[in-house]
């Protein structure tokens, strides 16, 4: 009498699932996405400003320790803020800035190391300067000659304190300078200038700078008009939250591919044995 073995039937992706360690690996999963789900909930809320500035906000002249500190990024909602402050100037740190338009017309900013007073900072025993645009001239030269008249007014009286409004606006970041001319700046960033300005031992600096309602000298107004309302709604952090729940997905997707797999290692090991 013949004694045949029992038919082994392979098994189903269904059963494979079900086993103890998919289904661990699935619980594990659900954790991942129910975190991702969560971060791409936080950034959606994030997404829509629920409370948006009134109109005209920004046209209200706020004092500066209202709007920002030294060292602190300026918030978006108060970008072009108009603000009042107190201090006085630097002498020999009057800088010409280039490639500034004015009403469409291109130009030169003057701009100067404003070091503000302890009532205008909050700040104790702290110095602390912003980056100041101080007007507009339409050629290079005229611009080197106001910053040399304004520094020498300056060193004349380095203690004369004088109060100013004026618009708050973020830092416009580094750009290298010409090959030839590497003195000229073409960006309005207060950390170039502090590299250039003089007496900034243990100072505190504004990242964004200021532009004055009113020019020093004869230098022309800054045209400086109220920003744009913008819209509450954020698409870069929808962009995020989206991004999310795209990973969500892929955990589970990750699980489903190693336990098919798995699955599949197993079928093939089942059929070399049986050919074998």
């Amino acid at each position: 009498m013949t004694i045949t073995e029992p038919e082994v039937f392979p098994p189903t992706l269904r059963e494979v699932m079900l086993r103890g360690r998919w289904i661990g690996m699935l619980a594990l999963c659900l954790v991942v996405a129910g975190i991702f789900a969560w971060l791409g909930q936080w950034q959606l809320s994030r997404a829509v400003d629920a409370n948006p500035r009134e109109e005209g906000a920004t046209e209200q002249v706020l004092p500066i320790a209202e709007v920002v500190q030294p060292g602190e990024y300026l918030p978006e909602p108060l970008v072009g803020q108009r603000v009042e402050l107190t201090g006085t100037w630097i002498p020999g740190d009057f800088l010409v800035v280039a490639s500034r338009y004015n009403d469409g017309d291109e130009g030169y900013w003057v701009t100067g190391q404003l070091r503000l007073t302890e009532a205008t900072t909050g700040l104790v025993n702290q110095p602390a300067s912003i980056a100041a645009a101080v007007g507009w001239v339409a050629t290079r030269e005229e611009a080197e000659d106001a910053a040399s008249a304004l520094s020498a007014e300056a060193a004349v009286n380095p203690n004369a304190v004088s109060e100013f409004t004026g618009r708050i606006i973020s830092d416009e970041g580094q750009l290298l300078p010409p090959a030839d001319d590497p003195q000229i700046m073409e960006r309005m960033s207060p950390a170039v200038l502090l590299g250039r300005w003089h007496d900034v031992a243990d100072l505190d600096v504004y990242r964004p700078y200021f532009t004055l309602d009113v020019p020093l000298g004869d230098l022309t107004d800054i045209s400086s008009p109220a920003p744009d309302q913008g819209s509450s709604v954020n698409w870069l952090n929808i962009f995020y939250a989206a991004e999310w729940v795209v990973f969500a997905g892929f955990a589970f997707y990750l699980w489903y591919r190693l336990a098919k797999d798995a699955w599949e290692k197993e079928l093939e090991d089942l059929e070399e044995a049986e050919s074998a």
